[in-house]
């Protein structure tokens, strides 16, 4: 992110472009270094002479006599695909399709989606005009968009490891966090609405970190609260309120607010050539992300909500369920090649 804005400022000679992009390329190939400690570790590990383990199953319990086909098909007919649509399990449990987008808590986190993705959305597609609008040169606006990248990248990685290691420490609920970084988006929203200098460098910054922390929280929360056995199904249908937000706050609000106000600058040309207008000042988009704040601001009171709603949930073991799993599965036990030729050698 230095290297960008400095070589926004500063003429960069061509040697300073093989020294800067040869770090960069150092820095992505980082990870293959644990690759291969791995691969050498597992290498080692197959040189080891192998060890006898004879290993036993548990004795197996008889098995009741299973009902009669008839009965079996009396009680699929009975639950049919609709009975427990509004008897959902517990938080955390498997919820069904139905289940989980009928629940107040999948309606919640589509509000709070729809007001803080889809007015990041707005803000991000709007950078070029806002750049423009506001007097910045090329060069500039093209940095506004190499900072939301950046920090689109960054929010989603700390969102994950921070609220994970609040999460365990101190029962911390994911859905504060999904307030806090709404609350972040509403002031970078407020920061474009009433520019200063350099105020959309910063506005970047918390746009395009508060976007993508909302992407990982809003995954993470869906797959703790509903259960994984339809997360695919349920995670798109919780994102599907982003396009709806970006269509409604970009469209047909700032969109719209921004042609109304090209064309005040303009009074003498008629409403066909809007759209080939640039409005130029600060008051271009002022009451489009004034509109937007107060929406974000909407969706971190939702999402205030939720907490109130999941903090005992957060405050128990959440994953006790995968524990659990965990170890029945580990107690079947099954034979492996080398206590089969024990054996044999038993036998022998």
């Amino acid at each position: 992110m230095c290297i960008i804005i400095t070589q926004k400022h500063i003429k960069f000679p061509h040697g300073g472009y093989v020294v800067t992009a040869t770090i960069v390329c150092l820095i992505l190939f980082l990870p293959l270094l644990v690759a291969i400690k791995e691969e050498i570790g597992i290498w080692n590990s197959k040189k080891q002479p192998l060890t006898n383990v004879v290993v036993q199953k548990p004795p197996v319990a008889e098995s009741k006599a299973s009902p009669p086909r008839s009965t079996q098909l009396e009680e699929k007919s009975v639950d049919s695909w609709h009975s427990n649509v509004f008897n959902p399990p517990n938080r955390g449990e498997d919820y069904t399709i139905l289940q989980a987008l009928l629940s107040v808590d999948m309606l919640i986190i589509f509000v709070a989606t729809f007001c803080g993705l889809g007015s990041s959305l707005a803000a991000i597609d709007n950078l070029g005009q806002i750049g423009e609008a506001l007097g910045y040169p090329t060069l500039t606006i093209s940095t506004f968009a190499s900072l939301v990248s950046i920090w689109n990248y960054s929010g989603r990685v700390f969102s994950g490891f921070i609220t994970e290691a609040l999460l365990a420490k101190y029962g911390f609920p994911r859905p504060l966090m999904m307030t806090i970084v709404l609350l972040l988006s509403c002031v970078g929203h407020l920061l474009i609405a009433f520019p200063f200098d350099g105020s959309i460098y910063v506005a970047s910054v918390l746009i395009g970190f508060s976007f993508g922390a909302q992407l990982t929280l809003l995954f993470t929360i869906i797959s703790e609260l509903f259960g994984l056995k339809f997360y695919s199904t349920l995670f798109n249908c919780g994102q599907l309120a982003s396009p709806i937000g970006s269509y409604v706050l970009n469209v047909k609000t700032a969109g719209v607010l921004y042609d109304r106000e090209a064309h005040k600058q303009f009074p003498n040309l008629g409403h066909v050539s809007v759209k080939e207008l640039t409005c130029i000042g600060v008051h271009c988009y002022r009451l489009s992300f004034i509109i937007m704040a107060a929406v974000t601001g909407f969706g971190a009171l939702a999402s205030l909500i939720l907490v109130i709603r999941t903090r005992k949930f957060y405050k128990g073991d959440i994953y006790k369920k995968f524990r659990d799993d965990t170890t029945t599965s580990g107690g079947e036990m099954t034979m492996t090649p080398s206590s089969i030729s024990q054996g044999d050698e038993q036998k022998r």
